[in-house]
C-alpha cells in the first residue's frame, strides 16, 4: 500500500468511524504457546480458520485479531522490540478500534473472506514472558477473536471492513 492510500484510509476511518482499516502483518504457527511467524499472505477456509494454523478448527476461536495499536501499547511500556505475531495473534490490524466491536459483528478481508467476531478478549491462565517483564498484557483485554463465515485469500495491506 502507498502512502497516499495508507493516509486517505486513515482519514476516512475518521469520517467513518473506524469501519475500515487494513492488514499489517498475518501469523501463523504449527504449535500452542509460542509466538507466531509472519507470512505474507494466507487462505482463511469457511468455519476452520487459517490455513496452517494450530488454532485453527471448528470451534468460536479460529483466528485472532490485536491491533497494531495495542502492540505499541505495550512497546511504550518497555519493550521496544514487540513484533507482529508476539501475542500469538493471527492477524494484526491497523486502524481499527477491535476491543469497541461487538460480538456478532461481521468483518471482509479482502474482497472475499468473511469472518464474525466471537470473543473479545480471553483469560489467560498461565502469565506469559510478556507479562513477567512488563506486568501487563493486552491480548486479555484488547484481542478478538472470530470465526470465518466465508473462505478467501488474504494478504498483508488488504482493506478490513467492518461491514455490520
Amino acid at each position: 500500500m502507498n502512502i497516499q492510500n495508507e493516509s486517505s484510509l486513515a482519514e476516512g476511518n475518521l469520517e467513518t468511524g473506524n469501519t475500515c482499516g487494513r492488514i499489517t502483518a498475518i501469523s501463523i504457527s504449527k504449535r500452542k504457546g509460542i509466538p507466531k511467524t509472519n507470512i505474507d499472505q494466507a487462505k482463511l477456509i469457511e468455519n476452520h480458520g487459517i490455513e496452517g494454523d494450530i488454532h485453527a478448527g471448528n470451534w468460536h476461536r479460529q483466528v485472532s485479531f490485536l491491533g497494531l495499536e495495542s502492540i505499541e501499547k505495550m512497546r511504550q511500556k518497555g519493550l521496544p522490540n514487540l513484533r507482529p505475531g508476539a501475542f500469538a495473534e493471527n492477524l494484526t490490524t491497523e486502524f481499527l478500534d477491535l476491543p469497541q466491536l461487538e460480538i456478532g459483528t461481521r468483518i471482509r478481508i479482502g474482497n472475499e473472506a468473511e469472518l464474525e467476531i466471537t470473543q473479545i478478549g480471553k483469560e489467560c491462565h498461565d502469565k506469559c514472558a510478556i507479562f513477567v517483564k512488563v506486568g501487563d498484557c493486552v491480548m486479555p483485554r484488547e484481542g478478538i477473536f472470530a470465526k470465518v463465515i466465508s473462505s478467501g485469500d488474504i494478504k498483508v495491506d488488504d482493506k478490513v471492513e467492518i461491514i455490520s
